[in-house]
């Protein structure tokens, strides 16, 4: 069903809602997809679809209802539960939603030259594999991905926004006896992801660890990659910026607002408009215009992210900051594209213990920042270049002290997931040796 027939059914379930309920609100996609995985070094599994799906809201004095199907045919039962739902819903404060607003119909997620088939698919998969080969480590598995999508919001004040979205991802691990690596990398843009670095880089770590050197127990200068930074930045940092978390008691930072959070060097915003980012986006999952939003500027905590919700019920706006994880899925507070960004320096010239990766991020403790993590891949490094690779050892500290220990963030970032990071030097961290 295509977007351009699907116009007259999403008007005709607004206008039936309309009966029941105050408001109603339609979020509809459709796309494809193509993956392709390897075991070892042959193609184990190739696969296409072609999906829809369609997630209603509903609001009637202030109750929230809502469902979902993937068959937008059967709009009327969906519309029917979420009416339904509704009636047990809690009643909150709700001032409405958005109305129709000034907003930018260019897609700025789509990109034109990406194919969206096997072929394309079995290209990124050679390439990964040729980049592997720069390096004598064993490839155990890897995937390549592509997807294309439309999505449509649509609410009874008016709204009916449509939106465009392509993706390419791509992974690979590869052993060296008892030493892993893995690589990655993922974009909007089919011409903005390297297949042969993904492949070079996993077997590079897993070949340069083996053989590593015990670390003796004690405080190092270290080097977080970007995807080191990550793991440790998204389940404790980025969701103590959430105004649900902070309203609720569950933010370090509840009572901190215009006050320093971090070292003055670091400053953290969500950018929406930034070019070439998988995460931009002229509107929200709720249909509010996005903007810019400075969480922290100079290390000052400046702002909280809110959805329309959230900001009802604690008597704040809305930040534009909802995000959906799919159609089946009820929007909530996020982020488009979280950047983290400061004066930048050389960060690797001199002697420091740079991690790659770390295993146990998830165990942080959200609230007091507490974390005990392995090191994946941690190697010596000197003046930029790898040096003796480190032994399994343990990262231990808190992830917002941390943030008042940052040295220096490096001149490069990277995007991992949402996420866009430079590598950060921190002073002295403990490490504990096995």
């Amino acid at each position: 069903m295509r977007w351009w027939v699907a116009v007259e059914w999403i008007d005709q379930l607004i206008q039936k809602g309309l009966k029941s309920v105050d408001e109603v609100e339609v979020f509809y996609v459709e796309g494809r997809s193509i993956s392709a995985d390897l075991k070892q070094k042959k193609i184990n599994l190739a696969s296409a679809s072609e999906d829809c799906g369609l997630g209603i809201r509903t609001i009637h004095k202030g109750r929230i209802g809502s469902s979902s199907t993937n068959d937008p045919l059967k709009w009327g039962e969906c519309l029917d539960a979420a009416i339904a739902s509704g009636h047990l819903a809690t009643p909150l404060p709700w001032d409405g939603l958005p109305e129709v607003q000034e907003v930018s119909h260019t897609p700025l997620t789509f990109d034109p030259l990406m194919k969206v088939d096997p072929a394309s698919a079995l290209t990124l998969l050679e390439q990964m594999l040729a980049g592997s080969e720069e390096h004598a480590a064993e490839v155990t598995s890897g995937s390549a991905g592509l997807s294309s999508a439309t999505v449509t919001l649509a609410n009874s004040r008016g709204v009916h926004y449509t939106d465009s979205h392509t993706g390419v991802s791509l992974s690979l691990e590869a052993i060296d006896g008892q030493s892993t690596g893995y690589e990655f990398d993922h974009s909007s843009f089919i011409n903005k992801v390297d297949p042969f670095h993904v492949g070079e880089r996993a077997t590079f770590f897993a070949h340069q660890s083996a053989g590593g050197k015990e670390i003796p127990t004690g405080n190092y200068e270290i080097l977080l990659s970007p995807l080191a930074y990550a793991e440790l930045l998204g389940g404790v940092f980025i969701p103590a910026l959430n105004g649900r978390n902070v309203h609720a008691g569950r933010s370090k930072f509840a009572q901190s607002l215009g006050e320093p959070v971090a070292d003055q060097r670091i400053s953290m915003y969500d950018d929406p408009f930034l070019p070439g980012a998988s995460g931009s986006v002229s509107w929200d999952a709720e249909g509010m215009p996005t903007h810019r939003i400075d969480f922290i500027q100079d290390g000052v905590l400046k702002a909280f992210a809110y959805d329309l919700k959230t900001a009802y019920r604690y008597g704040k706006v809305s930040t534009a900051s909802a995000v959906r994880g799919g159609y089946g899925g009820s929007p909530g507070i996020g982020h488009h594209n979280f950047v983290v960004d400061g004066e930048r320096s050389s960060v690797a010239d001199e002697h420091v213990v740079y991690v790659h990766s770390v295993v146990g991020a998830h165990t942080a403790n959200p609230m007091s920042g507490e974390f005990s993590v392995e090191l994946s891949n941690a190697f010596w490094m000197d003046e930029g270049e790898f040096q003796e690779p480190i032994r399994s050892a343990m990262l231990s500290g808190n992830v917002f002290s941390l943030h008042n220990e940052i040295i220096g963030i490096s001149k490069e970032s990277r995007s991992i997931g949402s996420l866009i990071l430079p590598s950060v030097k921190i002073n002295k961290q403990r490490i504990i040796g096995k």
